[in-house]
């Protein structure tokens, strides 16, 4: 390690635009995959999985599920004026934070009409830079029953190909609604994927880590150690705290599917034991970083200058991430969300560590 892995431009490569993935794979488990390991990195296909890993080893998802985020409408007042509002995160029954188009426009005070629902424009949050707006509800009720009616899946900027179906964006195991991107690292697994792997010996349990701001905020301070990430909600259950510990000491692995579950397992770990956690986390794992549960773990390919990019190079290192980064993109792997993924191998970073 190096002052250069605390330098953001040391992060960046180019990515050719053509290998951005518009489309999922067909079917999911047909993706790509770069098995990392102490010295190789050897191509597969997803589905191979069950044959890549060992009985006993244990697979952390992350059960989130992705909302309705993205509401259009306009200001009241004036109609041609469209203004789209990102929701971020629940505060109250009625109150949500939430990025919105065009800020210089909505000012506290500002009413805005979504579909067949009015929203308030409360305050400014200045750690976001969004608002918080409070909508105009019954007595009772909160606003996710009408999410479905106003609002869409939200999908990065950089997938400019609609999807056909918005389950495409969505695990097949999502099942706790509040995230507002998904834990893409688990969008190649199948049902009878996880079957096979459980045939073979390799079980998995679940954390739930809801994907918000943080995913949308790139790095913009030179030395990344003076980045913050935004808090983000995560639960890790006792029963998947005693899965892990029962898989451990029967010598099985840890591998945790994306980063959000490595940011989940490293929070309810800080102790320096793993214990069940409920609450918000800002965890910041870069260079440096000793993990304290996880082994191994399948992961994506990220964006340059991206926080995503510099957890992973604190367990495989920053040079090695980027000459994989060069293998993949001359060997025509597919990238971000809706493309293929590498499976870190614990002896990929273990022996170098």
């Amino acid at each position: 390690m190096s002052l250069t892995d605390f330098s953001l431009d040391a992060y960046d490569y180019y990515l050719p635009p053509e290998r951005i993935a518009q489309q999922p794979a067909t079917p999911r488990d047909h993706a790509r995959l770069l098995v990392v390991d102490r010295e190789t990195a050897r191509d597969h296909w997803f589905y191979e999985l069950p044959q890549l890993l060992q009985p006993q080893d244990l697979l952390v998802l992350n059960d989130t599920q992705v909302i309705p985020a993205r509401l259009m409408g306009h200001k009241v007042g004036e109609p041609g004026r469209s203004v789209e509002v990102f929701l971020l995160e629940e505060l109250s029954d009625r109150q949500w934070l939430a990025l919105v188009k065009p800020g210089r426009k909505l000012r506290p005070g500002a009413v805005i009409q979504l579909g067949s629902l009015q929203a308030t424009v409360q305050a400014i949050d200045p750690a976001t830079r969004g608002r918080v707006i409070e909508f105009d509800l019954p007595p009772g009720d909160r606003l996710w029953p009408y999410l479905d009616e106003v609002g869409d899946i939200p999908l990065p900027p950089y997938i400019q190909t609609p999807i056909q179906d918005a389950q495409q964006y969505q695990t097949v195991y999502a099942q706790r609604p509040g995230a507002v991107a998904a834990p893409t690292a688990g969008l190649h697994f199948t049902p009878d994927l996880l079957s096979k792997l459980a045939y073979c010996g390799i079980d998995h349990c679940f954390i739930t880590l809801h994907v918000g701001i943080g995913t949308f905020r790139p790095v913009e301070v030179n030395d990344i150690r003076q980045h913050r990430l935004h808090h983000e909600w995560i639960e890790v259950s006792a029963a998947t705290v005693a899965k892990i510990k029962a898989v451990q000491r029967a010598g099985g692995r840890i591998i945790a599917v994306g980063t959000t579950v490595i940011r989940s397992l490293e929070t309810a770990a800080q102790s320096g034991e793993l214990q069940p956690f409920r609450g918000k986390s800002d965890l910041y794992i870069y260079s440096g970083y000793q993990p304290k549960i996880v082994e191994g773990f399948i992961t994506n390919f990220h964006l340059p200058r991206s926080s995503l990019m510099m957890l992973v190079s604190a367990f495989i290192g920053r040079d090695r991430l980027l000459q994989l980064y060069d293998y993949a993109i001359a060997q025509a792997y597919r990238f971000y969300s809706f493309g293929d993924a590498m499976l870190i191998l614990p002896t990929a970073w273990q022996s170098s560590a």
